[in-house]
């Protein structure tokens, strides 16, 4: 997979993955406005369109402090040229390392879109067992994962309750294929391992 090339459609605002974008980004926009603690991780973030096009539209910018874990280069860059809070963070490395996130955990929104729907069906369940890992107390997950069969998502969510967390939101439009689920973590963090692997990206 071109992970550049994938970033493609969203130059056409009717698009899926647009749609998609847009989802998330309206869940991310929903936690800003309510949440008093603003530690993000974004993981395998890509071109950080969610997250850092909702920041360039908020006045309360600076009070967010983040971490995008990426991988590719040129997404990399792609992110830090439009990066414009201070706070934020750009880093070029393998989030299914748990040593990517050193320093960035316990963060208060976790933001999974395009992790769940490539890698294993093991992983996706070990990705949501490691949560409670990087969530703070009360945190927010915002997950994406396609519906195409065999779908997935009853199980994710299930695994998400079993691991302590309240669904607040799952987005599962008729005509497209995508979901977008928001979890709120009601359990008690565990201490980041000093090594490991969360999963391996497809």
């Amino acid at each position: 997979m071109d992970w550049v090339a994938w970033h493609g459609p969203y130059a056409n605002p009717e698009s899926p993955l647009s749609r998609r974008l847009r989802a998330v980004q309206a869940h991310i926009a929903a936690w800003l406005d309510s949440a008093t603690s603003c530690r993000v991780v974004s993981v395998c973030a890509g071109q950080g369109h969610d997250l850092l096009g909702v920041l360039e539209t908020r006045p309360d910018a600076a009070r967010v402090s983040a971490r995008l874990i990426e991988f590719d280069a040129t997404n990399v860059q792609a992110a830090r040229l439009r990066r414009t809070a201070a706070g934020i963070e750009v880093l070029q490395a393998d989030a299914g390392d748990l040593a990517s996130y050193r320093g960035a955990v316990p963060a208060d929104l976790v933001l999974l879109a395009g992790v769940l729907g490539n890698v294993s069906d093991g992983d996706v369940r070990a990705t949501i067992e490691a949560l409670p890992c990087l969530c703070a107390p009360g945190a927010t997950v915002i997950w994406t994962r396609t519906r195409r069969a065999p779908d997935l998502t009853p199980a994710i969510r299930g695994w998400f309750a079993d691991n302590s967390f309240t669904e607040q939101a799952f987005d599962a439009p008729d005509d497209v294929l995508w979901s977008v689920g928001v979890h709120r973590f009601t359990g008690r963090p565990r201490p980041l391992p000093p090594a490991g692997r969360i999963f391996n990206f497809t």
